[in-house]
């Protein structure tokens, strides 16, 4: 199916890569690094360079933390996405937020894609993704509210709620009038969910995939890696490009990443050893 973000469309054969770039000063991964607007500007035009077709601006963290309001949190995305918008025509952008009234006011400024990264949280999104015609990211978090942390989480099959909760709220965008081309689905590995919940999910992920929905992926340096392999949040590289190559295995469409480079050289590696795309050359033993 053809992948219809905003103003921008990707044939069926196309992985993308959704670089984040967080307007945070406490953020779990970066640590602030881009929380300056001219430092976050700057890792725009790097990711872009890069290769990532999408940019993922958020204003809050996910974790817990300093309550941050809608006024706020648009004082922090609302005005880079303009700039953003301008500087960068041909990418893709991204909003993370849960919230419509920031939404709103991100579409007004060009985004492309709403990103709700707390699964329907706030159920007027849809109706501000249907009226700017943009993408959108319907996520299964469990019913957890925003910012807060799994506690005692238990499913009796977490891979069949995801499955039920993100393609509901897929339909209920599609009936509030979201394009279908436009309809994201995404397991939300980590949030409401126990490592072996999000292990679950990436063994299982093709089920995902079967429902016909595209399927976007947020693995990078998440909890369950680093519990798997015992490492810290920057020591995490290897697992997740570990679970990357699991996720394109089974069909993934979108990954949503802090690493652009090393992620797409997995996953198009994947791709080319199943004979999903050619090599870039392949001259060995032929001369």
């Amino acid at each position: 199916m053809t992948l219809r973000l905003g103003r921008h469309a990707f044939g069926d054969d196309r992985r993308l890569m959704m670089a984040i770039v967080n307007r945070t000063p406490d953020s779990f991964y970066d640590k602030g690094a881009t929380w300056a607007e001219d430092k976050a500007f700057d890792r725009v035009a790097e990711v872009v360079g890069l290769g990532a077709e999408i940019v993922d601006i958020g204003g809050i963290k996910a974790a817990p933390g300093a309550e941050i309001d809608a006024e706020e949190e648009m004082r922090r995305t609302v005005g880079f996405v303009e700039r953003v918008r301008e500087a960068h025509p041909g990418t893709v952008i991204s909003v993370d937020t849960w919230r419509a009234p920031v939404a709103r006011a991100a579409c007004e400024a060009g985004a492309d894609v709403l990103n709700d990264a707390w699964g329907g949280a706030d159920p007027g999104l849809v109706d501000v993704a249907a009226e700017y015609d943009v993408g959108l990211v319907c996520t299964h978090t469990g019913g957890v509210t925003p910012r807060t942390r799994p506690h005692r989480i238990e499913y009796a099959d977490v891979v069949a709620s995801a499955i039920a909760d993100t393609t509901a709220y897929a339909e209920r965008a599609l009936a509030a009038g979201v394009a279908r081309e436009s309809i994201v689905i995404d397991p939300a590995h980590d949030f409401g969910k126990t490592t072996r919940d999000s292990l679950d999910l990436t063994r299982r992920l093709d089920e995902m995939v079967a429902t016909g929905w595209p399927v976007l992926v947020s693995l990078s340096n998440k909890d369950f890696v680093g519990e798997s392999l015992d490492v810290p949040v920057g020591e995490r590289l290897t697992g997740t490009l570990a679970a990357s190559a699991v996720a394109t295995l089974h069909g993934a469409r979108i990954f949503r990443v802090h690493e652009v480079v090393e992620t797409r050289q997995v996953v198009d590696m994947v791709d080319v050893i199943y004979g999903r795309r050619l090599p870039a050359r392949a001259i060995r033993g032929l001369a």
